[in-house]
């Protein structure tokens, strides 16, 4: 039997994943990996010091939020994918818009502040440990991710890996985010960025390895 026919025959036939089990199995790696990554926070970093008067200010939901619509479009993307035939359809470009977002957001306060704060807005007091730590927070769930999608039929492993790194990068910066004291929108655009794109690129590399069936 070829390989088209197969996967045709998998996605019509009885044997077909349904969506909700896909569905079902993704909420329960980010809820399996989630207190992990917490934890990690806690244990490890802890709480901004200032975090009940950074609600107030419009850039910490900023750095907050736009992880989370990452992370909710690698949900869609890597549920969907886990089913044999099913297009992500458009979530991807819900992982982009925030990117592109962030990066409007950067390019404008570049070009507004003055030069000799430029750099100093860029690399902020992290930057050495932002995107290690991002991705540190990210891996509770990335492997949870991995596992439930290895128990589903994904027939594009490569995208399926980096939907899987999609979704724990964004989860992994929101959660960092609230150790974060950086506020600046062109340290986000870089450092955050970067954070989430490492295991994005991790799942591409691992998905051929992982998630073949």
């Amino acid at each position: 039997m070829k390989t088209d026919d197969l996967v045709a025959m998998l996605a019509n036939g009885e044997v077909a994943v349904p969506r909700h089990r896909a569905s079902r199995r993704v909420w329960l790696a980010v809820l399996a990996g989630l207190p992990l990554s917490f934890a990690i926070l806690f244990i490890g970093y802890g709480v901004r010091h200032d975090i009940v008067q950074a609600m107030f200010w419009p850039m910490f939901w900023v750095k907050v939020l736009f992880p989370l619509c990452i992370a909710a479009a690698g949900f869609v993307a890597a549920e969907r994918l886990g089913r044999p035939g099913v297009s992500p359809r458009h979530a991807w470009a819900g992982a982009v818009l925030p990117v592109l977002g962030v990066w409007a957001l950067a390019a404008i306060a570049w070009f507004t502040v003055p030069a000799d704060e430029r750099m100093p807005s860029l690399m902020g007091q992290s930057w050495r440990i932002c995107a290690a730590s991002i991705g540190l927070m990210a891996l509770p769930v990335f492997a949870a991710a991995l596992v439930a999608l290895k128990g589903l039929a994904p027939t594009r492993p490569a995208l399926a890996g980096a939907a899987s790194g999609a979704l724990a990068g964004g989860v992994g910066a929101s959660v960092y985010a609230l150790h974060c004291m950086e506020l600046t929108a062109p340290f986000l655009a870089v450092w955050y960025v970067s954070g989430i794109a490492v295991p994005v690129l991790v799942g591409a590399l691992l998905g051929p390895r992982l998630l073949r069936w």
